[in-house]
């Protein structure tokens, strides 16, 4: 049984397969092959894109959905993790999806259940369909990704985003440039570093813009999130007439991350990212659902 908890799961060959799939479902092609299927979507930490990107994902491959309210659910009321995963293999899923607010949740439950688990977001650990479907996007625009310049900007400290974007991208072969003030960046040695945006921005193909962990920080590193914005907001004026493809995993904090202009442009990738979302997701159920 195969499971999806790190982009590393899945080999480079694989990854091809899944997109050459994503992209038939982009097209128009769809056959409910999940028919019959049951997929368990459960939530610890609160989602509206990533949870419901699943669902859609997995209502079009034809499979039953059942969403777990978590703060109406037993584990609310004390029940443990090992017992949570006993009562969702009992109910005889097909996969499972789990976000959880700490790091190595589904690791933990893809050893006590008989179906695959499929990481929705742990802690600041990893993200690996987000990364997957950011993946996607970038070769929709560089089919050949070699070399190309991608800088990943803000707390990239606390984002699992982050964390499998840089696994999976420097193995598509894309230079990274992390850009974050000093309390942000993770402590990683193999990766160009900055703290200053001006200093990449005549040098990249991509900016891959991150959402500020406010929830995971212990101690309130600004006096406020515009006075981040200063430093690291992707404005209209930064990138100019630049050729530069912005991203965002989503959500993003409009004027803090990236600016109103900026979202509105179309070298803004954003909502094609959420788009295609849907088509790898489906992509992933359906490869690891036999």
């Amino acid at each position: 049984m195969k499971h999806l908890i790190n982009t590393a799961d899945f080999d480079r060959d694989e990854i091809e397969a899944l997109f050459a799939r994503a992209k038939k479902f982009k097209e128009g092609y769809v056959v409910k092959t999940l028919e019959d299927k049951l997929v368990i979507t459960i939530f610890f930490e609160n989602s509206t894109r990533t949870r419901s990107s699943f669902e859609v994902a997995a209502k079009r491959l034809g499979a039953e959905v059942v969403s777990l309210d978590i703060s109406k659910s037993s584990s609310s009321k004390g029940e443990t993790l090992f017992d949570t995963a006993a009562n969702l293999d009992a109910m005889e899923p097909n996969a499972i999806v789990v976000r959880h607010q700490n790091a190595g949740v589904p690791k933990i439950l893809s050893n006590y259940v008989s179906c695959p688990i499929v990481n929705g977001g742990d802690g600041a650990h990893g993200h690996p369909t987000q990364a997957l479907l950011d993946l996607f996007t970038i070769l929709e625009h560089f089919p050949d990704p070699e070399g190309k310049k991608i800088a990943i900007v803000g707390d990239i400290k606390n984002s699992r985003v982050a964390n499998s974007n840089i696994e999976l991208l420097s193995r598509f072969g894309l230079e990274i440039t992390l850009v974050a003030p000093p309390h942000f960046m993770p402590r990683i040695k193999a990766y160009r570093k900055t703290h200053y945006l001006h200093e990449v921005i005549d040098d990249v193909d991509i900016l891959m813009s991150l959402r500020t962990q406010t929830e995971r920080h212990t101690n309130q590193i600004y006096a406020s999130l515009k006075d981040y914005a200063t430093d690291f907001c992707i404005t209209k004026e930064l990138v100019g007439d630049r050729d530069i493809m912005i991203m965002h995993p989503g959500p993003v904090n409009r004027n803090i991350d990236i600016d109103d202009a900026m979202l509105a442009d179309p070298r803004c990738k954003v909502l094609e990212q959420v788009k295609n979302g849907v088509f790898v997701r489906m992509a992933v159920l359906e490869t690891l659902i036999d």
